[in-house]
């Protein structure tokens, strides 16, 4: 099992490149180059395939194996940062955007990405034995975290000096030896899903996916529970902003500090796996202490305009984060491993689809306030917009006493 985590570990801090590239260091680069604001927005346009990877999954599936798939898929990934390093943005107060070649090569860059981002789900679908779903999915989501946290930012800490070709030709040269890993190592080379299994067939297609035990209702799952979190992840730094608090004490706390206990929180959610195995059990819970943490921030909310304890509510305010992305953490690890779990159970010719499908709709639960959240928050006031937050969350938790017993 440790060799097969260490490979994983390595694949997915690799795969946690583009996220962070693209929504951390990237804006910066591109504001250092002199574009505007809108101009350095638009480039989240360029994250649309992530949203449309399960219309390819099935390629993995029905064709070769998710090793081959994974090494071509990250040796694209080397040959486009590659081509990148030779396009940097015009500088200057004139600069008007990306090049036209660059911007085509950063969309493909995502879909490669995205197409990696399946093609590992699926190894480690399979990959995998039902005993180590709980360490697996730890080294999962906390290498990814560790690849983003790189890319996005903590290049720029080790080398501030650094500049678009060093940075595209280093990303290049990291892509090539996860390839050769990917390609090589022995603990990764799985037959076939069709040399798996003699028996016919399931059906293809959508209703092949919703037809595995107990995906309509993790589909729903993965959905819903994020909502409420990641409305309030995503406005309560902008509040403390409001409230004059110095945006380097919100930057640290909100980045770098949480970054930590999101960490922390998905190690523990490891380590509760390895121990009691099932995740539903240990997700109620956490949700239910999720639900506390919200609510303390809601008490700050009305309380925070009182002068006389500025300094007391600040410091409670900016300690609330670090809860928070615990607990977030801890909860998406096992969600994870309650992903993989339902997609073992769909037939090996469908499981990278199955799992991507649910992946899709995870990222859409996040994306669906996070969105939307500065939008509602104008119009509903912060206090009203969290009131929300705090229904959706305990909407998540009510949906898990539904949960069907295979999943128990």
């Amino acid at each position: 099992m440790g060799t097969k985590l260490a490979l994983l570990g390595a694949l997915y801090l690799v795969q946690g490149l583009p996220h962070g590239l693209q929504a951390g260091l990237l804006p910066l680069l591109l504001r250092s180059h002199g574009l505007s604001l809108t101009r350095v927005g638009l480039t989240r346009a360029l994250h649309a395939p992530w949203l449309l990877k399960v219309a390819w999954a099935p390629l993995v599936d029905r064709r070769g194996s998710p090793r081959a798939w994974l090494a071509l898929s990250t040796g694209a990934l080397g040959l486009l940062c590659s081509l990148l390093a030779a396009l940097p943005p015009a500088s200057g107060p004139g600069a008007s955007g990306l090049p036209a070649g660059a911007a085509v090569l950063l969309l493909l860059l995502n879909a490669g990405a995205a197409m990696q981002d399946v093609a590992l789900d699926g190894l480690a679908v399979r990959l995998l034995a039902p005993a180590e779903l709980g360490p697996g999915n730890t080294v999962q989501v906390v290498a990814y975290k560790v690849g983003a946290a790189l890319a996005g930012g903590g290049l720029l800490a080790v080398t501030p000096d650094l500049t678009w070709g060093p940075l595209f030709l280093g990303l290049a040269t990291a892509y090539g030896l996860a390839a050769a890993l990917a390609w090589g190592a022995p603990a990764l080379q799985l037959p076939p899903p069709q040399a798996q299994e003699n028996h016919c067939r399931p059906p293809r297609g959508f209703r092949a996916l919703l037809a595995v035990p107990g995906t309509p209702w993790t589909a729903g799952f993965v959905l819903l529970y994020k909502l409420g979190e990641q409305g309030a992840i995503s406005l309560f730094p902008l509040f403390l902003l409001d409230q004059g608090v110095p945006a380097a004490e919100v930057g640290l706390w909100n980045g770098v500090v949480a970054v930590g206990f999101s960490i922390a929180g998905s190690s523990l959610g490891g380590l509760l796996l390895a121990r009691h195995r099932q995740p539903l059990p240990l997700l109620k819970p956490l949700l239910q202490l999720r639900i506390g943490a919200l609510a303390f921030q809601m008490a700050l909310l009305s309380c925070f305009p009182s002068a006389s304890l500025g300094s007391l509510l600040k410091g409670a305010a900016l300690v609330s984060l670090g809860p928070q992305h615990f607990l977030s953490g801890t909860v998406t690890t096992l969600t994870f491993a309650l992903m993989m779990h339902c997609s073992q159970q769909a037939h090996s010719t469908i499981q990278s689809t199955h799992y991507s499908f649910l992946a899709t709709l995870e990222l859409l639960g996040k994306l669906l306030l996070t969105t939307g959240a500065g939008a509602l928050a104008d119009g509903l006031g912060l206090g009203l917009c969290f009131s929300l937050f705090l229904a959706l969350s305990l909407v998540a938790l009510l949906y898990l006493d539904l949960a069907p017993g295979n999943l128990g």
